[in-house]
Parts: C-alpha cells; structure tokens; sequence
C-alpha cells in the first residue's frame, strides 16, 4: 500500500471522529417550535434554536448571529461573518464548534518550514466549556501553551510538554505525555491564544516526526493514536464546546426589565450557568420546548412513554405533570413502585372467593385420592411384580441358607430408584445388548453398580432364583461380588459391588494405559483371570461356564487387580452333565470354534475365550482387524501362524517385549496356544492352565522353587499342537447369538461396572 494511501485512510479516520462528535448535545421534542415565528430553523443538518438566528429579527443579540453560507452541499453554518463552523446547538447551554488546529513543521535544515498559532476570541456571553475540552500538545519534541483572558478582564497562562525519543515508545490511547499531552482549562475563560514550539528544532525525531500539533478539543471526540504524529497533519480542525448564557446579570436582576428578560415561556424558570455569566432558561418539569419563546414549553404527555410514568394499569395526563388511576373495582395509587392497585373485597368477589377455595379444596382432596390410589396400585403392582420374579421363592432359599441370608440383600424398588437419582440418565455407567448398568449410592455410603435388564423369560423364574443364590454364594477375591436384587419391578434389578479402573480391554488398547501395563501386571492379572475360570469350573458347588470370557469382562479395580465380571450369559452345569446344548452365544474372536459348530457349550470353551485374552495380553492387539490380511483378520488365526512360522517375537507387544524374558514369554505363547485348539478335548482345563501360569512367575521369581510336578504339568501342556483354526471372514459383528431356548435366565451383563 502506498503513502498517499496510507495518508488519506489516516484522513479518514479522523473525519470519522470529527463525525461522530456532531450528535445532537441536547434535543429537542420533535413538532415543538424551536425558532421565532417565520424564521428560519435550520441550515442544512444544524437545527436552529431561538435565541440563535440568521436574519436580525431572529436572533436575540448579535453574538447570536449565524451565517448560514450555502454555497456548500449541504449548507454549513458560522459563527458571525468568522470561519468557525457550527456543528450543533443545545438549549442547555452549549454550541459545538470546529476550530483550527496549531501545527508546528520543521524541514531537514531546522528550520521553520510552516508554523501557525490559532487564537480563539469569542463574542459576548460565550466560554470555552472547562469540563469538556481538554488543551492538547502532540509530538516527541513539543511544547505548547495557552493563554488570555478570563472574564473580568483576568489574564491566564497554561500548558504542557509532549516527548518520546522513538515511535515505538507510543501507546495507543494515553495521552500523559509520551507523545501526547493535555491539561484542563479554567472556567470562564473567553480568549485562548495558543503558542507551539520545539526544543531542538525536531533534529532528534526526524525519522519518524518533523511536527508538533496543538488545539483544543472535546475530550471524548478524540483518542490519541500514535498514526497521529504523522495524520494531523492533513486535518484542519477538530470539534470543541463552547457554553453559551443570556446578558450578564443575575436571574433576578434580569427579572426586573420584563421587555428584556430572555424566559418568555409562562412555564420555564431561570438559573444561573456554572461557567461564565449571565443566565439560562429551562423548562419547568412536565413541559418540553424552547423556554425562550412565548409558549415554547408545552406539556409533556407522560401517558404516552412508559418510560416517563410508573403506573401500574391507567395513566391519566394533566398539565405539566400525570396520575396514576385504578379502574373500577379497584383501589389505591395505581403506582407499580408503592401501594398499586388493589382488588375491592366487596360481597361479590368474597362469594367468588369462598366458590373457589371450595373449588380447590375439592381439587386438592381429588389429586390426593388420585396420589393414594396410585401409590396403591404400585404398591400392588410391586407385590406382582415380586411375586412374578420369583420374591417368595428367593426368600425362602435365603431362609434356609445362613450364608447367603449374609450376603445376598433383597432391596426394594424405592431403595434403588433414591440411589440412582430415579434412574436419572447421568447415572449410566454402561449399556449392553442384555440391559443397562447405573451407578448407584447407598445410604450406607456403598457404591455400587445396578443392572436393569432389558427382558425376562417367565418360565424360567425358578432358574433365574438357583443362579442368583448360586452368585451370591461365590466368593473370590477376582470376582465382581453379587450384592442382592430388586424383584418388585417388571424386570428384576441385580446389584453389584462397583469397580471404577476401567476394563483390561482399556488398558491394552488405550496407548495412554497400556505403557503402564507393564508384563509382570500382565502375567498377574491373566493368573487372577485364569483362578477365577478354575474355580467356576472345579470349586463352585454347582459348576458354572462363564461363556462370555473376553478382556472387557475383566475389571481393575485402583490396585489393578482382576475382577471377572459379566455373568448375564453363564449356564449352571448339574454335576452329572459335562456339556450343555445351547445356541450359540458370546463374542466374535473370542468364540469357541468347536461350540460354534457343534452348539455343545463345555468348560473347555471358557478355556478356548481365555487363551484369546491371553494373546492380547502378548501383542495388544485387537481380536478382530479388517485392517489385517483376511486370514489373519481372527488374533488366534494370526497369533497361530506365526507361532508356526516360529515368528512370536515380531507381534508382542512393545512393553511385554522390553520386559519380558524371552523363555517366559515363549513359554506362556505356548500355554495359549495349547488353549485354542480346535479340538475341545485337546486344552487343557483351566486349573492346569492357572496353575502352569502360576508356576511360569514362580520360577521366574524363585528359580529353586520349581518342583517335577510343574515340569510334568508344563509337559502336558505345552506338548499339544494346533490342529485348526476357523477363520472369521468379513463379518464385522462383535457378538453372535441370543440364547432363547427356555431352559435358562439371563443373568446382567457389566456386572461390576
């Protein structure tokens, strides 16, 4: 962008001030007269109040002369025959006027290139406004004065210094001396004659300022920049305010020559100006207009403005002032800041009142009956619903079995609903294809975990009563504990201990968790997992097939340690039965490909589930990928090829590699690789499995320790070769199946969460 550009956008800037500063000073109501009959009230944008004028017979004294030169487009208005420009007219008091800047130029040989000092001398009855203006000095190396006289013939001098020694050195808006100065003038003053000069000719600025700049000007019309130094130049004047009074004498000496006294209007009043002499004429309150005409001030009708009245429901106007009324029936001052209106109690309204506290007592009496027999229908509608879920049945088994009567709490539907906040949706901690899981407090200051099942199978009530005494009844240390139930809703609510880490699925995929996975929490957390298998298949007093064993369904607890959860889809096995025929259920990735085929569930299935844990334990990676080959989409079908290609090294995971060792780690690929043979009958039982593992972070921590009974164990184990592998294709589902054969009850899934 070129200067000149730069020049005339600085240029408009200012106009732009200059602009803005032309609002109105005080207005006058629109359609109220504000100059003598058959005189010109305006020249161009400038309204043109009595006892300001433009012909003789329209102005009151000569000071109040206005030339109205329209030679301009649109017209512009002076003072007098001078080359003040008038931009506004107040009746309160004030005219704002453009007045000339002083500027003071030097050019590379230090000398005066252009210098002028503008002197200000105003007519009779008029001073420069003390309040609104402020006598400013711009430069980095000026110093200006002002001088003259005061009313009374008093003389004054005043003035400021304005420096900087580099451009940079400029702040935007301050105007106390670095670069910008201004001072306060004192009041009454009439004739300002300005004086700007430089201390050293402006040989140390010249980069960047060769000027200095002095005028008076409206404060709030002008904020300093630092573009100033340089744009000032191009303007020729900025606005001030300038106070203006009538005659020289007090109110009530001037009251004394009535021909000559300026308050013509019956309803204006006289006071005396704070700055200068003389007087001034207002408006009484209520009335609007010009004071200095014969009936300039009119009366304000307040009804019409909200604003100017505060009456709460009818305004009624009067001259010079308003009243505030009520309407029939009604009484008081009608004023919405005191007493208002207020209804008349007369007969009438005391029958309509007595009607309609009737009304609403009855009103009242009808929704408590409605609350009552609502309350009672729930009631009832519990009672069923207790019933129907197998309540009587429960507590009957609780009462003939002392342990589970110590864990197994039967809570009411009151109970649950005050510790989730009625079930409130911010309480959700989980949701699954077999319910949703709330957080939940107690009064006992328990949190815990509340599952709200999605379906129930009536016929299989009595099934659903054996697995929850059943549950109740395991206690691990790595299980999620079965805290009790609610049976008085249409789908029982199972309550949980809450374990609030997160799941291991989180821990091995989230690359911010999973660098805190060290091996040695790995190996311990698949031992926890791996006890708990063993004991639902060999220690429980009714067998149990988890069927649904993945990471997610392993909780942390703070400690990390493991708590199995999830048993919304476990099968009680009878002593005398090894394998269930179910349809198929479970996790894709996770599945057992035997059961898949065969439909006969068996605790080797469990085993087959845990060996896939196992592996992401060892690589982090994700069960199924569609980002992988097609045969190696399946982490078993992957994790097998390349224990057959002898490979196992390159698919760890970076923390299980860095810290593992090598032979321990080769050791627990193969326990995996022994659990996910095709053939069932080829893996062994998860107590084998537990106990291998255990021994494998035994040795590794007390080498002396291993016994031949681990040696043989691991000789069973590790012998076995995979003989298959089912590959999963493109199907991007992560669960198959919903067991609906009417021989089992679905148990709540996110047990712990």
């Amino acid at each position: 962008m070129g200067f000149l550009q730069i020049q005339f956008i600085n240029l408009l800037a200012i106009l732009v001030i200059i602009a803005s500063s032309k609002s109105s000073l005080s207005a006058t109501p629109p359609n109220f007269p504000i100059a003598k009959p058959n005189c010109n009230d305006r020249c161009g944008n400038l309204s043109i109040p009595y006892p300001f004028g433009t012909t003789p017979d329209c102005y009151q004294s000569d000071s109040f002369f206005i030339t109205c030169n329209d030679t301009f487009n649109p017209p512009q208005a002076f003072w007098d025959n001078s080359s003040i420009e008038v931009t506004d007219i107040s009746l309160d008091g004030q005219v704002k006027v453009l007045q000339f800047i002083g500027q003071d130029c030097y050019n590379q040989n230090t000398t005066s290139a252009s210098y002028n000092d503008p002197s200000i001398h105003l007519a009779t009855y008029f001073t420069v406004n003390n309040t609104a203006n402020k006598f400013t000095v711009i430069g980095c190396d000026t110093y200006g004065y002002i001088s003259g006289q005061l009313l009374h013939d008093r003389n004054y001098t005043t003035g400021c210094t304005a420096m900087c020694n580099a451009k940079d050195d400029l702040i935007e808006g301050s105007c106390t001396g670095l670069g910008c100065c201004q001072t306060p003038i004192p009041k009454q003053v009439w004739s300002v004659e300005l004086s700007l000069y430089s201390y050293e000719n402006y040989s140390n600025v010249w980069s960047f300022d060769n000027c200095g700049y002095a005028f008076f000007v409206e404060e709030s019309a002008f904020t300093f920049s630092p573009e100033n130094l340089n744009n000032l130049r191009n303007v020729k004047k900025l606005p001030m305010v300038v106070d203006w009074a009538i005659g020289n004498g007090t109110c009530e000496e001037a009251q004394l020559n009535e021909s000559s006294y300026a308050c013509k209007s019956v309803n204006s009043r006289c006071y005396k100006p704070d700055n200068g002499y003389g007087y001034r004429c207002s408006c009484l309150e209520g009335y609007q207009g010009n004071p200095y005409l014969n009936d300039g001030c009119q009366d304000v009708n307040e009804c019409e403005d909200p604003k100017l009245n505060n009456c709460e429901k009818r305004c009624v106007n009067t001259i010079g002032d308003f009243h505030c009324a009520c309407p029939k029936g009604y009484h008081g001052d009608g004023r919405k800041d005191k007493q208002g209106c207020i209804r008349s109690e007369s007969l009438a309204f005391k029958l309509a009142a007595g009607i309609s506290l009737g009304i609403i007592l009855l009103l009242l009496i009808a929704c408590w009956l409605h609350l009552e027999l609502k309350r009672r229908r729930q009631m009832k509608m519990r009672q069923v619903f207790f019933c129907q879920n197998g309540g009587m049945l429960l507590q009957e088994k609780i009462s003939r079995r002392e342990r589970s009567s110590d864990t197994t709490a039967i809570f009411s539907e009151f109970e649950l609903q005050k510790a989730t906040n009625n079930f409130d949706n911010n309480m959700i901690i989980g949701k699954g294809g077999f319910g949703i899981v709330y957080k939940g407090f107690l009064p006992d200051n328990r949190i815990v975990a509340i599952k709200k099942s999605k379906e129930v199978d009536l016929n299989q009530i009595e099934q659903f009563i054996n697995e929850v005494i059943i549950l109740s009844q395991i206690n691990h240390r790595n299980v999620v504990r079965f805290l009790g139930c609610c049976l008085e809703t249409q789908v029982p609510l199972l309550v949980y201990e809450f374990i609030n880490n997160g799941t291991l699925f989180e821990h091995i995929h989230n690359k911010a968790k999973a660098r805190f996975l060290s091996w040695e929490l790995r190996l311990k957390i698949a031992i926890e997992t791996a006890n708990v298998l063993a004991y639902l298949h060999s220690a429980a007093s009714t067998p149990i097939i988890h069927r649904d064993v993945k990471s997610a369904n392993v909780l942390l607890d703070h400690t990390l340690t493991a708590k199995v959860s999830d048993f919304g889809a476990s099968r009680l096995v009878p002593l005398d039965q090894t394998q269930l025929s179910t349809l198929v259920h479970g996790t894709l990735g996770y599945l057992d490909p035997e059961y898949m085929l065969t439909n006969q569930l068996t605790e080797k299935s469990d085993v087959y589930s845990f060996g896939v844990v196992l592996v992401e334990l060892l690589t982090g990676k994700e069960v199924l990928s569609f980002n992988r080959p097609e045969r190696d989409r399946s982490l078993a079908n992957l994790f097998l090829s390349v224990m057959k290609e002898d490979r196992l090294f390159e698919i760890l995971e970076e923390n299980v590699m860095r810290e593992g060792n090598k032979k321990q780690l080769m050791k627990v690929a193969m326990v995996a690789k022994s659990c996910l043979h095709v053939k069932g009958d080829e893996r062994p039982c998860m107590k084998e499995v537990a106990m291998e593992l255990e021994g494998l972070m035994l040795g590794e921590k007390h080498p002396w320790g291993q016994t031949g009974h681990n040696e043989e164990v691991n000789g069973l184990l590790l012998e076995g070769e995979f003989s298959g592998a089912i590959n999963f294709g493109d199907d991007n589902s992560t669960s198959i199946g919903f067991d609906s054969v009417k021989d089992h009850f679905m148990l709540p899934i996110r047990g712990g969460r």
